[in-house]
């Protein structure tokens, strides 16, 4: 009689992480990263914890154990940055982030050696940049995604600095944070391990808010004041760095400073540029032929080579040449504003605009929508049969095509989903 082979704690995990909007395609690579990470023990009792925030008390009734053995595990796991843990009124609760933006950042964020992070680094790599199914899932599965673009405030000109809304300024969101931190640069750090790191600044990229509380106290970044925040956010403007953060308008949680050669998410823009794996911003360059020089500092300064040279069709001189943007896969970051030496290049706005989540819950419940995983929003704690049962039956339903495309409507996911959520906080 054949046997039923037992899924390991791993696999079962790597199900768990994969009812969130943005999950984790399953692998042998995405087992072994796991196992650095966590012992199996631990990736057991992950698995079985909801996707919304819980408490210690609500883990013990999963796990069956005490409160206070649930209360270890969690701040053990907290400590390796596996967990979220966050206090308010006196009440702790603690959250699985996803594996990106979350845990698997998190994991080399701070130079540690209770874990092999060249080994790590090495598996990632594999998993990430050669494997790419994790990557076209994660930046490519729908059409809401889980970052946008910032504006170079610097290079917007008088005619749009009044037009720009204070959430498209990452200086506006550092300053309105209540924590900020700094860590490094979870890009940079990994590709340094395989010998690929540029040479831009490591320990610059930030993180705010309910993130960046916990990663303080646990030692994965340091505070810092807004004029250290700022400054920061100069020097990577000033090394043509693109500021990619959490697509959301209220209390955004993180703000990378990002390479074109060692960031995953301005890879994704490169490979899967039509698909629009990252929100760019509202603007586009525009390029004023008659003063283009042809320099190309435009085009070696792009992360996503959405600038080129050609020929200016000048029969006086057949040499020359002229920048042309393709609109398509143009991030409207505004790099290429600061590198044009002759003033040929202005920021205009886009025919139309971005519409970005209110906040992290509003792009949550959209990109659920979007990729099929709404009913485990809704029904998120699998240690109980009826939620099983539940979401079962509500996934079957949401496949059904007039209501998935009602769920999925442009107003859908903008007027009424903010509205119920301003609604729920209020």
């Amino acid at each position: 009689m054949a046997h039923q082979s037992l899924k390991s704690a791993y696999a079962l995990l790597t199900e768990r992480l994969n009812r969130f909007p943005q999950g984790a395609p399953p692998s042998e690579l995405l087992e072994k990263i796991l196992g650095i990470l966590l012992k199996e023990k631990e990736a057991g009792l992950l698995s079985r914890l909801p996707i919304k925030p819980f408490t210690a008390r609500t883990a013990a009734a999963i796990w069956k154990v005490k409160p206070a053995e649930a209360e270890r595990v969690l701040d053990g796991l907290a400590d390796k940055a596996i967990l979220l843990d966050t206090e308010e009124k006196g009440q702790r609760t603690y959250l699985l982030p996803p594996p990106m933006a979350g845990f698997i950042e998190f994991s080399l964020m701070r130079l540690r050696d209770d874990i092999d992070q060249k080994a790590l680094s090495e598996l990632l790599y594999q998993y990430l940049n050669v494997e790419e199914d994790f990557i076209r899932a994660l930046f490519s599965g729908g059409q809401t995604q889980l970052g946008r673009i910032f504006v170079q405030e610097a290079a917007l000109g008088d005619d749009h600095a009044f037009h720009v809304l204070d959430y498209e300024r990452a200086s506006e969101v550092i300053r309105t944070a209540s924590h900020r931190a700094v860590g490094l640069c979870y890009c940079r750090h990994k590709m340094g391990h395989l010998g690929r790191a540029c040479d831009a600044p490591m320990e610059i990229c930030m993180t705010f808010d309910s993130i960046a509380e916990p990663l303080i106290r646990h030692g994965f970044a340091r505070p810092v004041d807004i004029a250290e925040a700022l400054d920061l956010l100069s020097e990577a403007q000033e090394r043509n760095l693109v500021q990619f953060g959490e697509n959301a308008r209220e209390r955004v949680n993180f703000i990378c400073n990002c390479c074109g050669c060692c960031c995953e998410a301005l890879i994704a823009a490169r490979r899967f540029g039509i698909l629009r794996p990252v929100h760019t911003t509202n603007f586009l360059p525009a390029v004023r032929l008659e003063a283009c020089s042809g320099c190309g500092r435009c085009v070696q300064a792009c992360p996503v080579e959405a600038m080129a040279l050609v020929s200016a069709n000048d029969p006086q001189l057949p040499k020359r040449t002229h920048a042309r943007l393709d609109a398509s896969v143009c991030l409207g970051c505004g790099v290429c504003i600061r590198a044009c030496p002759s003033g040929a290049l202005g920021l205009k706005s886009r025919s139309q605009r971005v519409i970005t989540p209110l906040n992290s819950a509003h792009r949550a419940v959209v990109m659920a929508i979007e990729r099929g995983k709404f009913q485990d929003l809704i029904f998120d704690n699998r240690a109980l049969w009826s939620h099983r049962a539940m979401a079962a039956i509500l996934g079957v339903i949401l496949k059904l095509p007039p209501l998935q495309q009602a769920m999925a409507s442009r107003q859908m996911k903008s007027r009424y989903l903010e509205a119920l959520i301003r609604r729920f906080r209020d």
